[in-house]
């Protein structure tokens, strides 16, 4: 890690809420964002279905889902909000280049895979996005096909990672158990080097820009420890990024990770009230965000 200044770090409360999108009175779905999820390989339709309910239930206006076509039926059932757009055995870079050019924000990787299909998705976007007007999200197996595939590393400046310590490893060439001693410090590396803003998930999540400010979580529970709750976080995190590009007056992507990271730790903690912690599924951190946010969100102006 480079020589820095001492790392100054902070937290939220409830008040942190309240850098939440406003919401218009006179409204329509074009005004709060369209968020695009990138997820889901042939037999993994949970991971996008959560990406993108999660960032429906935090407010977008819009999601489409960009996925294999096995899991179409899966998806239309169970999310029939969402727009599924689909490709086969053979992908077509047209479809991903025209999704892409509707989307207010992307997430890209959850449930994705390693596979050579997986890796022309990624590549295509990576070389057709411009993070600096469409934020992108990047989680799961496409953390792990950049970790192969380093020449794609250079265009991710800007984006987000929210890599838990298995593909931190990966992308630092570190040892876990070295990791696993210094959350902090782990997210502030990986952003440093790879020019993003890095959430280190853990029990207290970590998020760095690379600069000596680390926001520290302080919500959540070890309920969350679950299949698919990473897949929800990426979604929460989209879902703000797509609204926020709809401001007049915008958050960073900074402060919107730490928001996103934050409303998700109070989404589990309001499901374990519910449940508790050892019944906890990522499904339901999704069907709780409505409650964080339900007396949060108010018309700011009328028109």
């Amino acid at each position: 890690m480079k020589n820095s200044a001492p790392l100054s770090y902070f937290s939220f409360d409830n008040k942190a809420l309240s850098m939440m999108p406003p919401r218009k009175a006179r409204s329509n779905k074009g005004d709060f964002g369209r968020v695009l999820c990138i997820c889901g390989s042939c037999g993994m339709a949970g991971a996008a279905y959560l990406s993108a309910k999660a960032a429906y239930r935090t407010g977008a206006g819009l999601v489409e889902i960009f996925t294999h076509e096995a899991n179409r039926v899966v998806l239309q059932t169970a999310l029939p909000e969402a727009i599924v757009t689909t490709y086969g055995d053979e992908y077509d870079r047209a479809l991903l280049c025209s999704a892409l050019e509707r989307a207010d924000a992307v997430v890209v990787g959850c449930g994705l895979g390693v596979t050579p299909c997986s890796r022309a998705i990624l590549s295509d976007l990576l070389h057709g996005v411009d993070t600096q007007k469409t934020p992108l999200v990047i989680d799961a197996d496409a953390i792990n096909l950049l970790s192969r595939n380093r020449s794609l590393t250079k265009y991710i400046k800007g984006a987000v990672l929210t890599p838990h310590f298995m593909e931190a490893s990966r992308l630092l060439g570190s040892p876990i158990e070295e990791l696993l001693q210094r959350t902090a410090e782990t997210a502030k590396e990986i952003a440093e080097r790879y020019g993003a803003i890095c959430v280190m998930k853990d029990h207290e999540s970590a998020v760095s820009d690379g600069s000596a400010r680390i926001y520290v979580n302080k919500s959540g529970n070890c309920g969350m420890a679950t299949g698919g709750s990473g897949d929800v976080l990426a979604g929460i995190i989209a879902g703000i990024a797509a609204q926020n590009a709809k401001r007049d007056t915008k958050l960073s992507i900074f402060d919107a990770a730490c928001l996103g990271v934050y409303i998700h730790g109070l989404a589990g903690d309001a499901a374990a009230l519910h449940l508790g912690e050892y019944s906890l599924m990522a499904s339901d951190i999704v069907d709780a965000i409505s409650r964080v946010l339900k007396n949060t969100i108010t018309h700011k102006e009328k028109i």
